[in-house]
C-alpha cells in the first residue's frame, strides 16, 4: 500500500466534513458522563465490578438501534493505536492507560464514541465538523434516553447525575468547541478573550484539553460548570460566547487584510513554502505553519490549498498518526522526516 493509500485511510471524517462556521469552529463537542448505580465508581471499583459494568454496558449498547456500533478492547490494542485514538479525540489519555475492563464503541464516522470504565462508568461522546453543539446534544440526549432504559444510572433528585469527579456533578455534561484563532493570537488580542471567557464560567485549554498546551493557535473552549444549570442553559452559554469570538475572529482577520496585506501575505507564503519543501519538521513546527496556510486558504489567499486539507494534516502530523501511516515505530528524528513527507504528499493529494 502506497502513502496516499495510507493516508487516505487514516483520515479523520470529524475533521474531513464539512460544518457551520468550519473555517473557524473545527469540532463542537458533546460529552455526558453516566455510572451505575450497583456498583463503585471507576477508580475504587475492583475488576469483577468492573467486567459486569462493562458486560452491562455492552448490551445496552448492542440492545439499541439508534446508530450502529463496534466494540474495541482497549487491552488488545497496541499502545501505537491506542495513541491514534487519543490524537483523533476518540477515548481520552485516561482510558488508554492500562487498566481492566477498559473499552470503547465507535461508529463508522467516529462521530459517536462511548467509552466504558474511564473515570466513569460510560462517557458518550458526539463529535462533529463545525459549529453543531444543539445538533449533537440532541443525538447525545436521544442516545442517552435509549441507554437509560436498560441501565441504572445513579442519580440524585438533589443532586443531579452522581459522578467520580465533582466538578462534573448534575448534568454530567461537558460541552466544548475547538476553535482555529489565528490572527487574535498574532494581534496579542487572544489574552483579553480569554479573561472574558473565564469570567463566563468557562474554561480554555490547549487542543488535546486539560493539561495541553495551546499549539497552531487551536483553543479548546468548554463549560465548567455543570451543578445548579440545565443542559440546555450550559450550551446556550457556550454558543453564545463562541459566536462573539467568531465575530472577533473575523473582525481581526478584516483588518489585518487591509492594514497590513504585504506583510500577511509574506508570512503565509514562506509557512507554504516550506511546508512543501522541508525534508525534516518538528509538530510544533508544522501546527504553527499549518495554522498559517490554513488562514491563506479561508481569506481565499492560498486558492490552490484546500483548508480542510489543512484542518485534517493538523491531526495527521501528530506522532502517533506519523508512525501509523508509515506502518512503523519512528525516533524523533525519522518521525520529523516522515512527517514532511506526509505533509508534501497530503498536499499533492
Amino acid at each position: 500500500m502506497g502513502l496516499e493509500d495510507s493516508i487516505a485511510r487514516n483520515l479523520i471524517h470529524w475533521v474531513s466534513g464539512k460544518g457551520p462556521e468550519d473555517d473557524i469552529v473545527l469540532s463542537s463537542r458533546i460529552r455526558l458522563a453516566r455510572n451505575l448505580s450497583k456498583y463503585s465508581f471507576p477508580n475504587k471499583a475492583g475488576k469483577e465490578d468492573k467486567k459486569k459494568v462493562r458486560k452491562a454496558v455492552a448490551e445496552a449498547v448492542l440492545s439499541q438501534n439508534t446508530v450502529k456500533l463496534h466494540y474495541i478492547n482497549l487491552a488488545d490494542l497496541p499502545e501505537l493505536e491506542r495513541e491514534v485514538l487519543i490524537e483523533k479525540h476518540l477515548i481520552s489519555p485516561l482510558l488508554a492507560q492500562k487498566g481492566m475492563e477498559k473499552g470503547v464503541f465507535l461508529d463508522d464516522n467516529e462521530k459517536v464514541s462511548v467509552m466504558i470504565n474511564e473515570e466513569d462508568h460510560i462517557r458518550i461522546q458526539i463529535l462533529s465538523p463545525g459549529f453543531q453543539l444543539d445538533e449533537n446534544w440532541k443525538m447525545a440526549d436521544e442516545f442517552d434516553d435509549v441507554l437509560e432504559k436498560n441501565l441504572d444510572y445513579s442519580f440524585s433528585e438533589k443532586w443531579g447525575y452522581l459522578t467520580s469527579c465533582p466538578t462534573n456533578v448534575g448534568t454530567g455534561l461537558r460541552a466544548s468547541v475547538m476553535l482555529h484563532l489565528p490572527v487574535l493570537s498574532l494581534t496579542n488580542n487572544i489574552k483579553k478573550m480569554l479573561e472574558a471567557v473565564s469570567k463566563l464560567g468557562l474554561a480554555v485549554r490547549g487542543i488535546y484539553g486539560e493539561g495541553s498546551e495551546v499549539a497552531g493557535n487551536i483553543y479548546q473552549i468548554s463549560n465548567q460548570v455543570t451543578l445548579g444549570h440545565s443542559e440546555i442553559d450550559i450550551i446556550d452559554n457556550l454558543e453564545s460566547v463562541t459566536e462573539k469570538i467568531i465575530e472577533q475572529e473575523r473582525k481581526a482577520r478584516e483588518s489585518l487584510l487591509q492594514e497590513k496585506s504585504i506583510e500577511l501575505r509574506d508570512t503565509i507564503s514562506r509557512s507554504y513554502g516550506t511546508l512543501k519543501y522541508a525534508y525534516r519538521i518538528s509538530s510544533e513546527e508544522a501546527l504553527r505553519l499549518l495554522s498559517n496556510v490554513k488562514l491563506g486558504s479561508d481569506l481565499g489567499l492560498l486558492k490552490q490549498v484546500d483548508r480542510r486539507v489543512m484542518s485534517e494534516l493538523m491531526i495527521l502530523i501528530r506522532p502517533a498518526h506519523v508512525q501509523k501511516i508509515h506502518g512503523q515505530e519512528l525516533n524523533t528524528i525519522e518521525r520529523d522526516i516522515k512527517r514532511a513527507e506526509l505533509i508534501q504528499t497530503r498536499l499533492k493529494m
